[in-house]
This record gives C-alpha cells, structure tokens and sequence, in this order.
C-alpha cells in the first residue's frame, strides 16, 4: 500500500474546502449541513436518505469514498433525537476521508447500508448492540459482543454503571449462571473527601520533617 495512503487523514480546512464545495451541490437537498472541524469534513443528511447518500459518495469520481471504516453512535439523552449515528469513509483513490452522521431516536430504525457496504453488517450489530439503534433490513440484527439474554445497552447515558445481572460459574449446577448484582463494599468509607486531605497524616509524611 502507498504509505501516503496509510497515513490519510488530517486535512487543514482550505484543503477540505473544496470537497465540502463538491458534497454539497452533489447531494443537494439531502445535505442537512456539512462542516469542517478537527481537520475533517462531517457532512450530516437524513436519516432515511443513508443509503442513497453513501451509494452516491461511494461511486461518484470525484469521492469515491469506497472504505467504511466503522459505523458508531454518540448518545445525547437529552436531545429528542438522542443518537448521533456516525459513518466513518475512506478514499484510498483520493487518500481522504469523510464523516458522515444522521440523527434518529430510540425508537426509529436507521436503514441498513450492509447492501452497499457489506463490512456494515457487523459494525451495524455492534452498534445495535451497545447502543440500542435499530437498523431496517439488516440481515442479521443481533447482539454481538454481549450474551443474548443481556438487558439494557450498555453505552447509552441512562445505563447503570453497575449494570443488571452478575455472571458466574456455579460448581454445583456445573454451569454458568446469571444473578442479580450484588455490591460487596464491606470494607469501604465514601467520606467525599480528597485524600490528600481528609485522611490526616500519610504513610510516609512522618520522614518529611527529619
């Protein structure tokens, strides 16, 4: 591989200005805004209009954005539309990338792009997975790195850090087992102190004055 290739990625704005320029009269009134910042384009469309849209930055000459790299999601709860889904494009042709992101909420299926990028599929999973965002027309939506009976989304905002169910081995059942968690902190004091100053003397400070 070209090592310009390997190494593409951040642009100064003047240099990306031209293709923002050619995004927005190629995709027209599918583009909701296109900005640059932190040296990359971030063009944002229609959640309904994914498909059409990564189809036309895929073949048009002058994009040829034919590497997904991975598909995300930025959760905002208090946004009606809490979650920025995020396609991450690479031009190995142009040595370029471009972000593209749509907005949908927890209950409105984001159309499938596995037809157009058949690397979509398990980054699609994952982010159904994690996240709770539903894709249309997947092939096979379903968990992919928690067990299948697993509660809750585990990167949206409102999950509990401690999380549901704990998973052990039961020697007796001589099998996995799953239970409520439970919080073992026997031995901890939450003063909400610092403790630089609410333990009093470190070990250690005592050598300070000699």
């Amino acid at each position: 591989m070209d090592a310009n290739v390997s190494e593409a990625t951040s642009e100064p704005a003047h240099v990306l200005a031209p293709l923002q320029a050619h995004c927005a009269e190629l995709l027209g009134d599918r583009l909701l805004d296109a900005r640059i910042a932190y040296d990359e384009l971030t063009v944002e469309v229609p959640a309904q209009r994914i498909v059409d849209v990564l189809t036309v930055l895929r073949d048009d000459p002058g994009c040829l954005f034919k590497v997904l790299l991975d598909v995300t999601a930025v959760d905002r709860p208090e946004n009606e539309q809490r979650f920025t889904v995020v396609y991450h494009l690479l031009s190995m042709k142009h040595n370029r990338r471009i972000r593209v992101v749509v907005a949908t909420d927890e209950f409105t299926p984001v159309p499938s792009v596995v037809p157009v990028f058949s690397t979509a599929n398990w980054f699609e999973r994952e982010t159904w997975d994690m996240y709770g965002v539903m894709f249309s027309d997947h092939p096979d939506l379903r968990r992919l790195l928690t067990d299948y009976g697993f509660d809750g989304h585990p990167l949206r905002k409102d999950f509990p850090l401690t999380g549901y169910v704990e998973m052990r081995y039961d020697p007796e059942q001589q099998r996995v087992v799953y239970e409520p968690v439970k919080l073992r902190q026997d031995f901890r004091s939450f003063d909400f102190l610092s403790p630089w100053e609410g333990s009093g003397l470190l070990p250690g400070d005592e050598k300070a004055s000699n």
